[in-house]
Protein backbone atom coordinates (compact mmCIF):
# COMPACT_ATOMS: atom_id res chain seq x y z
CA UNK A 1 0.00 0.00 0.00
CA UNK A 2 1.26 3.07 -1.33
CA UNK A 3 1.49 6.24 1.30
CA UNK A 4 -1.34 8.02 -0.89
CA UNK A 5 -3.07 5.22 -0.57
CA UNK A 6 -2.76 5.38 2.99
CA UNK A 7 -3.76 9.17 3.17
CA UNK A 8 -6.90 8.24 0.90
CA UNK A 9 -7.73 5.60 3.86
CA UNK A 10 -6.42 7.40 6.94
CA UNK A 11 -7.05 11.31 7.51
CA UNK A 12 -3.46 12.81 8.57
CA UNK A 13 -2.88 12.21 11.94
CA UNK A 14 -1.15 9.68 14.85
CA UNK A 15 -2.47 6.30 15.57
CA UNK A 16 -3.03 4.81 18.85
CA UNK A 17 -2.77 0.65 19.59
CA UNK A 18 -4.78 0.16 22.46
CA UNK A 19 -3.28 -3.48 23.91
CA UNK A 20 -2.42 -4.52 27.30
CA UNK A 21 -5.08 -3.47 30.03
CA UNK A 22 -6.25 -5.25 33.13
CA UNK A 23 -8.40 -8.37 32.15
CA UNK A 24 -6.92 -11.60 32.32
CA UNK A 25 -6.42 -11.54 28.98
CA UNK A 26 -3.96 -8.75 29.13
CA UNK A 27 -0.94 -11.20 27.49
CA UNK A 28 -2.60 -12.04 24.69
CA UNK A 29 -3.77 -8.30 23.65
CA UNK A 30 -0.34 -7.61 24.29
CA UNK A 31 0.84 -10.21 21.81
CA UNK A 32 -2.38 -8.84 19.26
CA UNK A 33 -1.08 -5.27 19.70
CA UNK A 34 2.66 -6.06 19.06
CA UNK A 35 1.77 -7.24 15.55
CA UNK A 36 -0.50 -4.55 14.37
CA UNK A 37 2.09 -2.10 15.77
CA UNK A 38 4.35 -3.70 13.43
CA UNK A 39 2.44 -4.12 10.70
CA UNK A 40 0.93 -0.16 10.49
CA UNK A 41 4.87 1.41 10.87
CA UNK A 42 5.86 -1.11 7.97
CA UNK A 43 2.94 0.94 6.18
CA UNK A 44 4.52 3.71 6.82
CA UNK A 45 2.03 4.95 9.22
CA UNK A 46 2.68 7.35 11.93
CA UNK A 47 1.53 4.91 15.35
CA UNK A 48 2.37 4.48 18.93
CA UNK A 49 1.44 2.08 21.72
CA UNK A 50 -1.00 2.92 23.99
CA UNK A 51 -1.58 0.52 27.22
CA UNK A 52 -4.65 2.02 29.29
CA UNK A 53 -3.63 0.08 32.48
CA UNK A 54 -0.29 2.12 32.40
CA UNK A 55 -1.47 5.86 31.20
CA UNK A 56 -4.94 7.36 31.51
CA UNK A 57 -6.94 7.26 28.46
CA UNK A 58 -6.55 11.00 28.20
CA UNK A 59 -2.93 11.20 27.68
CA UNK A 60 -4.24 10.06 23.78
CA UNK A 61 -5.36 13.93 23.17
CA UNK A 62 -2.26 15.50 24.31
CA UNK A 63 -0.25 12.83 22.06
CA UNK A 64 -2.52 13.67 19.14
CA UNK A 65 -4.15 10.87 18.40
CA UNK A 66 -6.92 10.52 16.01
CA UNK A 67 -8.09 7.31 15.63
CA UNK A 68 -7.46 4.68 18.08
CA UNK A 69 -7.08 0.88 17.20
CA UNK A 70 -8.46 -1.55 19.90
CA UNK A 71 -7.24 -4.74 20.26
CA UNK A 72 -7.98 -4.85 24.05
CA UNK A 73 -9.41 -8.31 24.57
CA UNK A 74 -11.94 -8.57 27.92
CA UNK A 75 -13.37 -6.04 30.44
CA UNK A 76 -13.46 -3.13 30.49
CA UNK A 77 -11.70 -3.11 26.78
CA UNK A 78 -14.10 -5.15 25.00
CA UNK A 79 -16.93 -4.25 27.39
CA UNK A 80 -18.05 -0.56 26.19
CA UNK A 81 -16.16 1.17 29.17
CA UNK A 82 -13.22 2.06 26.63
CA UNK A 83 -15.27 2.95 23.87
CA UNK A 84 -17.45 5.52 26.07
CA UNK A 85 -14.33 7.13 27.19
CA UNK A 86 -13.31 7.06 23.73
CA UNK A 87 -16.47 8.56 22.83
CA UNK A 88 -16.46 11.49 25.08
CA UNK A 89 -12.79 12.07 24.39
CA UNK A 90 -13.89 12.61 20.52
CA UNK A 91 -11.69 10.03 19.56
CA UNK A 92 -12.74 7.45 16.60
CA UNK A 93 -12.16 3.90 17.06
CA UNK A 94 -12.44 0.64 15.28
CA UNK A 95 -14.78 -2.11 16.33
CA UNK A 96 -18.14 -1.92 17.74
CA UNK A 97 -19.67 0.88 19.85
CA UNK A 98 -20.73 0.96 23.77
CA UNK A 99 -24.04 -0.61 23.31
CA UNK A 100 -22.86 -3.22 20.62
CA UNK A 101 -19.58 -3.93 22.30
CA UNK A 102 -21.35 -4.51 26.09
CA UNK A 103 -24.18 -6.61 24.84
CA UNK A 104 -21.26 -8.98 23.07
CA UNK A 105 -19.30 -9.62 25.92
CA UNK A 106 -22.12 -10.75 28.03
CA UNK A 107 -22.86 -14.00 26.64
CA UNK A 108 -26.35 -14.21 29.29
CA UNK A 109 -27.81 -11.35 27.11
CA UNK A 110 -26.70 -12.24 23.81
CA UNK A 111 -27.99 -15.40 24.08
CA UNK A 112 -31.46 -13.64 25.70
CA UNK A 113 -31.28 -11.30 22.47
CA UNK A 114 -30.78 -14.11 19.62
CA UNK A 115 -33.24 -16.28 21.33
CA UNK A 116 -36.01 -14.01 20.92
CA UNK A 117 -35.12 -12.93 17.40
CA UNK A 118 -34.96 -16.44 16.73
CA UNK A 119 -31.37 -17.02 16.15
CA UNK A 120 -30.37 -20.41 17.46
CA UNK A 121 -28.39 -20.43 20.32
CA UNK A 122 -27.97 -23.84 22.63
CA UNK A 123 -29.89 -24.18 25.60
CA UNK A 124 -28.60 -22.25 28.65
CA UNK A 125 -29.60 -21.49 32.21
CA UNK A 126 -28.24 -19.24 34.96
CA UNK A 127 -25.94 -20.78 37.91
CA UNK A 128 -25.48 -19.31 41.10
CA UNK A 129 -25.34 -20.07 44.67
CA UNK A 130 -29.35 -21.04 44.86
CA UNK A 131 -29.14 -23.02 41.90
CA UNK A 132 -30.33 -26.40 41.86
CA UNK A 133 -27.86 -28.32 40.24
CA UNK A 134 -29.46 -31.59 39.39
CA UNK A 135 -32.19 -29.98 37.99
CA UNK A 136 -30.26 -28.20 35.56
CA UNK A 137 -28.57 -31.15 34.54
CA UNK A 138 -32.24 -32.29 33.93
CA UNK A 139 -33.22 -29.43 32.21
CA UNK A 140 -29.91 -29.25 29.70
CA UNK A 141 -28.74 -32.81 29.83
CA UNK A 142 -25.03 -33.30 30.06
CA UNK A 143 -22.58 -32.63 28.95
CA UNK A 144 -22.50 -28.95 29.97
CA UNK A 145 -20.46 -25.58 29.13
CA UNK A 146 -19.77 -23.68 32.37
CA UNK A 147 -18.59 -20.41 31.16
CA UNK A 148 -18.39 -16.92 33.07
CA UNK A 149 -21.00 -14.83 30.80
CA UNK A 150 -18.32 -11.59 30.67
CA UNK A 151 -15.28 -13.38 30.01
CA UNK A 152 -13.35 -14.17 26.52
CA UNK A 153 -10.73 -16.41 25.53
CA UNK A 154 -12.29 -19.75 27.39
CA UNK A 155 -10.96 -18.21 30.66
CA UNK A 156 -12.84 -19.83 33.78
CA UNK A 157 -14.95 -22.25 31.29
CA UNK A 158 -15.02 -26.11 31.71
CA UNK A 159 -16.95 -28.68 30.20
CA UNK A 160 -19.26 -31.29 32.84
CA UNK A 161 -19.80 -34.75 32.13
CA UNK A 162 -20.94 -35.76 35.66
CA UNK A 163 -23.32 -33.69 37.24
CA UNK A 164 -21.56 -33.93 40.61
CA UNK A 165 -18.87 -31.54 38.48
CA UNK A 166 -21.45 -29.15 37.65
CA UNK A 167 -21.71 -27.00 41.06
CA UNK A 168 -17.61 -26.98 41.33
CA UNK A 169 -17.51 -25.55 37.47
CA UNK A 170 -19.76 -23.14 38.55
CA UNK A 171 -17.28 -21.79 41.74
CA UNK A 172 -14.37 -22.38 39.65
CA UNK A 173 -15.95 -19.81 36.70
CA UNK A 174 -17.39 -16.87 39.49
CA UNK A 175 -14.04 -16.52 40.00
CA UNK A 176 -13.82 -14.58 36.82
CA UNK A 177 -17.10 -13.52 36.90
CA UNK A 178 -20.41 -12.97 39.08
CA UNK A 179 -22.50 -14.01 36.00
CA UNK A 180 -22.06 -17.86 35.21
CA UNK A 181 -24.11 -19.43 32.21
CA UNK A 182 -24.78 -23.41 32.35
CA UNK A 183 -24.63 -24.22 28.49
CA UNK A 184 -26.11 -27.39 26.48
CA UNK A 185 -22.99 -28.64 24.86
CA UNK A 186 -23.79 -29.35 20.84
CA UNK A 187 -21.92 -32.01 19.87
CA UNK A 188 -20.63 -31.22 15.99
CA UNK A 189 -18.56 -28.77 14.19
CA UNK A 190 -16.65 -25.97 15.70
CA UNK A 191 -16.58 -23.17 13.33
CA UNK A 192 -15.63 -19.58 13.46
CA UNK A 193 -17.04 -16.63 11.20
CA UNK A 194 -14.75 -13.47 10.92
CA UNK A 195 -16.96 -10.09 10.17
CA UNK A 196 -15.01 -7.60 8.27
CA UNK A 197 -16.54 -4.24 6.99
CA UNK A 198 -20.04 -5.74 6.86
CA UNK A 199 -18.77 -8.98 4.90
CA UNK A 200 -18.31 -11.99 6.15
CA UNK A 201 -15.35 -13.82 5.54
CA UNK A 202 -14.80 -17.70 5.23
CA UNK A 203 -15.41 -19.90 7.59
CA UNK A 204 -12.37 -21.81 9.58
CA UNK A 205 -13.13 -25.56 11.35
CA UNK A 206 -11.51 -26.17 14.22
CA UNK A 207 -10.44 -28.97 15.30
CA UNK A 208 -8.99 -30.12 18.79
CA UNK A 209 -7.59 -33.19 20.68
CA UNK A 210 -8.71 -31.32 23.60
CA UNK A 211 -12.38 -31.40 25.27
CA UNK A 212 -13.25 -28.38 23.84
CA UNK A 213 -11.08 -25.15 22.18
CA UNK A 214 -10.37 -24.08 25.55
CA UNK A 215 -6.74 -20.98 26.12
CA UNK A 216 -4.21 -23.30 25.30
CA UNK A 217 -5.54 -25.26 22.12
CA UNK A 218 -6.57 -21.24 20.94
CA UNK A 219 -3.14 -19.71 22.05
CA UNK A 220 -0.17 -21.72 22.49
CA UNK A 221 -1.21 -26.03 21.20
CA UNK A 222 0.64 -26.92 18.39
CA UNK A 223 -1.92 -29.81 17.83
CA UNK A 224 -4.84 -27.30 17.07
CA UNK A 225 -5.96 -27.59 13.65
CA UNK A 226 -7.53 -24.71 11.18
CA UNK A 227 -9.28 -26.24 8.17
CA UNK A 228 -9.87 -23.21 6.07
CA UNK A 229 -11.73 -24.32 3.42
CA UNK A 230 -14.02 -25.87 5.96
CA UNK A 231 -15.23 -28.41 3.78
CA UNK A 232 -18.96 -27.49 4.15
CA UNK A 233 -21.13 -27.38 0.90
CA UNK A 234 -20.35 -23.79 -0.84
CA UNK A 235 -24.33 -23.09 -0.71
CA UNK A 236 -24.46 -24.50 2.93
CA UNK A 237 -21.19 -22.38 3.67
CA UNK A 238 -22.59 -19.20 2.47
CA UNK A 239 -26.48 -19.99 4.46
CA UNK A 240 -24.00 -19.63 7.69
CA UNK A 241 -22.16 -17.07 7.00
CA UNK A 242 -25.80 -14.59 5.81
CA UNK A 243 -27.14 -16.23 9.57
CA UNK A 244 -23.67 -15.24 11.22
CA UNK A 245 -24.01 -11.47 9.58
CA UNK A 246 -27.29 -11.34 10.99
CA UNK A 247 -26.29 -12.46 14.59
CA UNK A 248 -23.60 -10.02 14.39
CA UNK A 249 -25.95 -7.28 12.96
CA UNK A 250 -28.72 -7.78 15.76
CA UNK A 251 -26.56 -6.64 18.56
CA UNK A 252 -25.87 -3.68 16.67
CA UNK A 253 -21.83 -4.70 15.92
CA UNK A 254 -20.02 -2.71 13.29
CA UNK A 255 -16.04 -2.57 11.57
CA UNK A 256 -14.87 -6.17 12.88
CA UNK A 257 -15.53 -9.19 14.75
CA UNK A 258 -15.89 -12.94 15.03
CA UNK A 259 -19.24 -14.98 15.28
CA UNK A 260 -18.62 -18.56 17.35
CA UNK A 261 -20.67 -21.08 16.93
CA UNK A 262 -21.67 -25.33 16.75
CA UNK A 263 -22.66 -27.07 13.72
CA UNK A 264 -24.30 -30.06 15.27
CA UNK A 265 -24.59 -33.28 13.49
CA UNK A 266 -27.82 -32.08 11.54
CA UNK A 267 -25.99 -29.76 10.10
CA UNK A 268 -27.53 -26.61 12.03
CA UNK A 269 -25.53 -23.62 12.97
CA UNK A 270 -25.87 -22.80 16.70
CA UNK A 271 -24.31 -19.30 17.63
CA UNK A 272 -22.15 -19.31 20.40
CA UNK A 273 -20.91 -15.63 21.43
CA UNK A 274 -19.48 -12.71 19.28
CA UNK A 275 -15.91 -11.23 19.69
CA UNK A 276 -15.88 -7.53 18.98
CA UNK A 277 -12.22 -6.95 19.02
CA UNK A 278 -10.78 -10.37 18.41
CA UNK A 279 -7.40 -11.86 18.56
CA UNK A 280 -4.94 -10.60 15.79
CA UNK A 281 -2.24 -13.13 17.06
CA UNK A 282 0.03 -15.48 14.64
CA UNK A 283 -2.75 -18.11 16.21
CA UNK A 284 -5.50 -15.79 15.42
CA UNK A 285 -8.48 -16.23 13.30
CA UNK A 286 -9.65 -13.31 11.62
CA UNK A 287 -6.38 -12.53 10.02
CA UNK A 288 -6.44 -16.11 8.68
CA UNK A 289 -9.92 -15.94 7.08
CA UNK A 290 -8.91 -12.46 5.64
CA UNK A 291 -5.76 -14.22 3.95
CA UNK A 292 -7.74 -16.66 2.60
CA UNK A 293 -9.63 -14.19 0.86
CA UNK A 294 -6.95 -12.60 -0.27
CA UNK A 295 -6.37 -9.59 2.27
CA UNK A 296 -2.88 -10.15 4.25
CA UNK A 297 -2.34 -8.51 8.03
CA UNK A 298 -0.91 -5.09 6.92
CA UNK A 299 -4.28 -4.27 4.44
CA UNK A 300 -6.23 -6.14 7.16
CA UNK A 301 -5.28 -3.60 9.65
CA UNK A 302 -5.88 -0.61 7.15
CA UNK A 303 -9.44 -1.68 6.37
CA UNK A 304 -10.36 -2.08 9.85
CA UNK A 305 -8.62 1.71 10.52
CA UNK A 306 -10.46 2.72 7.53
CA UNK A 307 -13.89 1.55 8.59
CA UNK A 308 -13.57 3.75 11.73
CA UNK A 309 -12.87 6.91 10.40
CA UNK A 310 -15.72 6.60 7.57
CA UNK A 311 -18.23 5.41 10.33
CA UNK A 312 -17.32 7.91 13.04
Amino acid sequence: MTAQRIEQVLPAGRVAVLHGGSSAEREVSLRSGGMVLAALRELGVDVIPFDPSVRPLADLVTEGVTVAFNVLHGRPGEDGTVQGALDLLGIPYTGSGVLASALAMDKWRTKLLWRAAGLPTPDFAVLDASTDFAAVVEQLGLPIMVKPANEGSSIGMSKVTAAADLEPAWRRASGHDRLVIGERFVKGIELTAAILDGEPLPLIRLETPRDFYDYEAKYSATDTRYVLPCGLAPDHEAAIQKAALAAFDLLGCRGWGRVDLMLDESGQPFFLEVNTAPGMTDHSLVPMAARHAGIEFGPLCMRILAAAVRER
